[in-house]
């Protein structure tokens, strides 16, 4: 009776304090830095810890959140009821280059991944310039845009499911389409990319161009996180212009607001709760149905 009681008290986590912590604020984790906290967040050093990890939320029935930059999410303000994984420490930001082959682990930031390639003059990503987030997050997205998707350079990733077990994902057997792949396991792990050697004047030139253009057209330095809403199939008009011809720019709600900048995104200003968001996204969704009977998809995900 007492040992069960002691295991209880334990939780499902016991003897893996080192890199399990109870009830953590992820407000700070996150573009948005809105959000309450997460039950369990999780800082795996290794791939031995995330598998033993992984496996004890499986025994346990606790759900499982995978968090990489903080990009492309909106945490609730009443926070996260399960295990939230954050593999930011340096192994999971590890690379190698093999000639024109490179190997990231799913914590590399993108960004600093793309300048690693202007460096080495290898070009295919740069499609990526001006994209907040992890290289495991974006591949899971198919993240890109007008100027491409990182999927076109993906070769193989290596995934783990639910229950620890790793597998190899050859190109073959991935898809890529708008804002999704079909990789269902919970966690990346590493990925392949096939690049192609280039000048380093031109793969700057490219990078840069793009750059600009994001930082022209996008409130690139406010507290947002990304597209809110995918380009709706079929439609000549991007989500983006759908809400700009509604004349919904500028309009808030609390401390939410649409960009004027850009009018898919929506910044979290001074006391901004993610409800406010939450909110004003049902807003602009029901006020595009009721003028264009089109029903927007969100392409930012809503934690829980």
């Amino acid at each position: 009776m007492t040992d069960n009681v002691t295991t209880r008290r334990a939780g499902p986590f016991a003897g893996l304090e080192e890199f399990v912590t109870e009830n953590v604020p992820l407000a700070p984790y996150t573009c948005f830095r809105l959000g309450g906290p997460a039950r369990w967040l999780i800082t795996p050093r290794n791939e031995e810890e995330l598998r033993q990890t992984a496996l004890r939320c499986a025994e346990n029935d606790v759900p499982m959140y995978v968090l990489g930059l903080g990009a492309n999410i909106l945490v609730a303000d009443s926070g996260i009821g399960g295990a939230v994984f954050r593999l930011g420490n340096d192994y999971w930001r590890e690379i190698r280059l093999e000639g024109d082959r490179l190997r990231a682990r799913a914590g590399m930031d993108m960004q600093k991944l793309v300048l690693k390639c202007v460096r080495q003059g290898l070009a295919g990503i740069e499609c990526l310039a001006g994209i907040p987030g992890t290289i495991g997050g974006g591949i899971r997205m198919n993240a890109g845009g007008r100027f491409g998707d990182i999927g076109a350079a993906v070769t193989g990733v290596t995934v783990m499911d639910r229950h620890g077990q790793i597998a190899q994902r050859e190109k073959e057997d991935l898809r890529f389409d708008y804002r999704r792949s079909n990789i269902c396991a919970p966690f990346i792990v590493e990925a392949t990319l096939q690049l192609e050697q280039d000048d380093p004047d031109q793969v700057l030139y490219r990078t840069r161009q793009i750059w600009i253009y994001k930082r022209n057209t996008q409130p690139l330095s406010a507290r947002s996180a990304g597209c809110v809403f995918k380009n709706p199939p079929g439609c000549d008009l991007s989500a983006g212009a759908l809400i700009d011809r509604a004349g919904l720019k500028g309009m808030r709600l609390g401390g939410a607001e649409v960009s004027t900048r850009h009018a898919n995104f929506i910044v979290a200003n001074n006391g901004c709760t993610a409800t406010d968001v939450l909110n004003l996204i049902d807003l602009v969704r029901n006020r595009i149905y009721q003028r264009d009977g089109i029903l927007l998809e969100n392409e930012v995900q809503i934690w829980p």
